[in-house]
């Protein structure tokens, strides 16, 4: 008699991940409420300053009691701890795919200058609570943000490498924080200045590509 292969089969497809389940209203609801509430505190906490924030001045900022607020996150640490590192996430990924795409060093380092300034240019409260209040997150929150940037700034540090060859590792990850430097910048004057947003943002991508492209001399 021969073997027959269906229970085999069977077996195989019940070892087969199950294709995830759609949102519900509810989890949709809950992420959306998360959202709301990092948006909130980032504005807060660049306003007043971390320490100057409550769990309640969150809650209410967010639309909920500040009890409320620990559905979500075990405290404020918890927040601004989640508020960098998503961020820190964000930048690394966003420049890796940049990277990814591939083009020549010069066009490559051109995409990652327009990705950052706009991060800078739409999340100027986050570049204000990063400047301010990273010696608040605990210390695995801390590690994480380093790694991350790090991590970043390797990639802008790598390409930098193939478009200045004669220039070390050194001094092409000194180039690459200079001018992330320059373009974190812009929350500390933009609010100040008359021009218009469209030409401010193409006058730091073209200062920022000029000091990338420039050869220096040591």
């Amino acid at each position: 008699m021969e073997h027959d292969p269906r229970p085999e089969a069977t077996q195989e497809a019940a070892t087969v991940d199950a294709p995830p389940q759609p949102p519900t209203g509810r989890s949709r609801a809950k992420a959306s409420r998360r959202s709301t509430l990092l948006t909130e505190a980032a504005r807060l906490f660049a306003q007043h300053g971390y320490h100057g924030v409550s769990i309640e001045d969150l809650g209410s900022a967010s639309g909920i009691s500040g009890p409320a607020v620990y559905r979500h996150f075990p405290g404020k640490a918890a927040v601004l701890g989640a508020l960098l590192t998503e961020v820190s996430h964000d930048l690394y990924d966003g420049g890796s795919a940049v990277a990814r795409v591939g083009g020549t060093p010069a066009g490559v380092l051109a995409e990652l200058v327009g990705f950052q300034v706009d991060f800078a240019l739409g999340h100027r409260d986050v570049i204000r609570v990063q400047d301010r209040d990273m010696a608040s997150l605990s210390a695995e929150d801390a590690a994480t943000v380093r790694r991350l940037q790090r991590a970043y700034i390797e990639v802008w540090t790598s390409q930098l490498r193939l478009l200045h060859p004669d220039e070390d590792e050194a001094a092409a990850r000194f180039r690459a924080q200079s001018v992330l430097g320059l373009i974190n910048s812009t929350p500390h004057s933009a609010h100040r200045s008359a021009v218009d947003p469209a030409a401010r943002r193409r006058r730091l991508v073209a200062m920022a590509v000029a000091a990338l492209s420039i050869p220096v001399r040591s």
